[in-house]
């Protein structure tokens, strides 16, 4: 199959390590991944914010990039992301009176995928040690993003991915439905809110004993690794894609920016 990348922008500017391990995880399984070299943002950020016509560009952009690259899925490893391409870029461009470009936004949509989405419905993966080769001995556990879970419906496809993982030691979070108050320039414009939102959350993920905190989205994982960072909780974040990339062979180095302690309570744990 040949798929293509939307690698997003925070994880292209800020985390490029898991478009790299998104590949990797792809290639394993003897899949074509091919870059569209035109794409930017997906427009979330102006649409969250209300300005349809400043996303109208943004909007057009990704699906020319898209229409102009032959693939047969796209993938991305963000469920906000993805839930912009799927429902939002339609969505602007009808509002702004563009009902063509409304259709092939809709159409490249449909062909667009989150990662754990792609695995689990498309590829069949289900069993990340066996079928990828996936290992990763750290304790572990899990924030659940808001967009994947309530506009995508992923349900626990990106968990039970995580628990299939030889060597990780998973703990399930408490209140992992509770969004971490990062909501894109909600987080800028409700920073009091937003604040009080993610210290609940680094609390729970403390609660739990693990030194890292898995996600799928690269933006709630820098809001989360800020908070733990500034609250000084010793935890870090570490992606989806980064955990199922990491093998025996070619295992995970954690960042140069993540606490020592937060790795070193992980592989503690693990060792239990």
């Amino acid at each position: 199959m040949r798929i293509a990348l939307f690698a997003t922008c925070i994880v292209d500017a800020m985390y490029p390590s898991t478009a790299i391990a998104t590949v990797k995880i792809l290639e394993r399984l003897g899949h074509e991944v091919v870059f569209p070299a035109g794409q930017g943002c997906c427009g979330q950020m102006h649409v969250n914010s209300g300005y349809l016509e400043g996303a109208l560009p943004v909007v057009r952009n990704h699906v020319e990039a898209f229409e102009a690259e032959d693939y047969d899925v796209a993938v991305a490893p963000s469920g906000s992301c993805v839930a912009s391409v799927k429902d939002q870029q339609p969505m602007v461009a009808r509002r702004c009176g563009q009902d063509s470009l409304a259709e092939r936004a809709e159409a490249v949509g449909a062909k667009t995928y989150e990662l754990s989405q792609l695995l689990t419905d498309v590829l069949g993966v289900t069993d990340a040690a066996e079928q990828l080769g996936s290992w990763f001995p750290h304790r572990v556990t899990y924030h659940s993003s808001c967009h994947g879970m309530r506009l995508l419906g992923l349900g626990t496809r990106q968990s039970d991915l995580i628990a299939s993982v030889d060597g990780i030691d998973y703990v399930p979070l408490p209140e992992a439905d509770q969004c971490c108050g990062f909501g894109g320039t909600f987080s800028m414009k409700n920073p009091d809110v937003s604040g009080a939102m993610l210290a609940d959350k680094v609390s729970n993920i403390s609660s739990t004993g693990a030194g890292l905190c898995a996600g799928g989205d690269a933006s709630c994982l820098l809001h989360i690794g800020g908070g733990m960072s500034r609250l000084k909780s010793g935890g870090a974040t570490v992606h989806l894609a980064d955990i199922l990339a990491s093998t025996h062979d070619d295992p995970w180095t954690p960042p140069a920016a993540a606490a020592p302690a937060a790795v070193s309570t992980a592989t503690e744990g693990a060792a239990r």
